[in-house]
């Protein structure tokens, strides 16, 4: 019977103990080539290590050296929803509840209890003032403190007295907001030549204004008075800059109130609010950048 000459084949290729082979490779064979791979991996791994520590020290701790969002600041308002509309009806009391809730829990932050650290707060008056200098931002002089906004500086809107923020009557209220922007300082508006005449009165040293009408000219006259509550109605310049939340961990925004205290009931209304400054521009991509648009309608029916 023939041999079969593959018999064992398998076995040889595996170690050859006449050439002294592992895998068709001699030892030496084995060693050159893990050696060329220990260091191309190694170089590798040294590259990326080296651009990674090059990126970071293109970074800072203490502020965002890029911002991939729309242009500072954006304005915002609670409580706020999917489609920017608040609609209730005065004899539902489930309509309202959970706007009044979003309000509750949005102001706790602002309790007189929360901010009574004197080591994290101070007081930096009840009128507009100019910028507070806590130092450079990328200075060693570490936490900053933050001004105290006590939620009574917005009047009824505060939610001390009236739990339901003026929904029971149909008065809402809203409270607006700068978004936190590190080392931003807003600027007042210089002139009153970018301004609406009707907003004009708004314009006060030390104060970014904030104003709301009607957005469609079919709405005029159908909003009523609105009442601003807060610092001179508008973002007082001293609670800027914010340093951050490594710099400013208990930083509160300044808060305006608004309250609409005779809206036109059964009826669907578009009021858009803006504020003013000479470093605050809007977007027609972003509708809060510098200002929002929100829908508002009572119903008593």
């Amino acid at each position: 019977m023939p041999s079969n000459k593959d018999d064992g084949g398998w076995k040889k290729f595996l170690w050859d103990s006449e050439k002294g082979e592992l895998l068709g490779r001699t030892g030496s064979s084995w060693f050159k080539i893990l050696l060329f791979y220990v260091i191309f991996y190694g170089c590798l791994a040294g590259i990326f290590i080296g651009t990674i520590q090059a990126l970071l020290l293109t970074l800072s701790n203490y502020k965002p050296t890029w911002q991939d969002r729309v242009a500072p600041p954006g304005l915002t308002h609670t409580p706020i929803s999917e489609k920017a509309e608040v609609v209730f009806s005065l004899n539902d009391v489930e309509t309202y509840l959970p706007y009044a809730k979003a309000l509750k829990d949005f102001l706790v932050k602002y309790d007189d209890d929360m901010q009574r650290d004197q080591m994290k707060y101070e007081d930096c008056g009840g009128e507009p003032a100019e910028y507070k200098n806590r130092g450079d931002l990328e200075s060693d002089v570490g936490i900053r403190k933050a001004c105290r906004f006590p939620r009574s500086l917005l009047g009824p809107c505060s939610g001390l007295e009236d739990r339901e923020f003026g929904f029971k009557e149909g008065k809402p209220c809203l409270i607006v907001k700068l978004n936190r922007i590190v080392n931003f300082r807003p600027r007042p508006p210089s002139s009153n030549e970018t301004i609406p005449e009707e907003a004009q009165y708004k314009v006060r040293p030390n104060v970014i204004p904030l104003y709301c009408t009607n957005k469609k000219e079919e709405d005029a006259g159908k909003i009523g008075e609105i009442k601003y509550y807060g610092i001179g109605g508008g973002f007082p310049l001293q609670y800027y800059p914010y340093y951050g939340k490594l710099l400013h961990p208990q930083y509160l925004q300044p808060l305006v109130a608004l309250q609409f205290t005779n809206l036109t009931q059964n009826t669907e209304l578009r009021i858009e609010c803006k504020v003013f400054g000479d470093n605050i521009n809007y977007s027609d991509k972003d509708r809060y950048q510098g200002r929002f648009d929100i829908k508002i309608q009572v119903n008593s029916l």
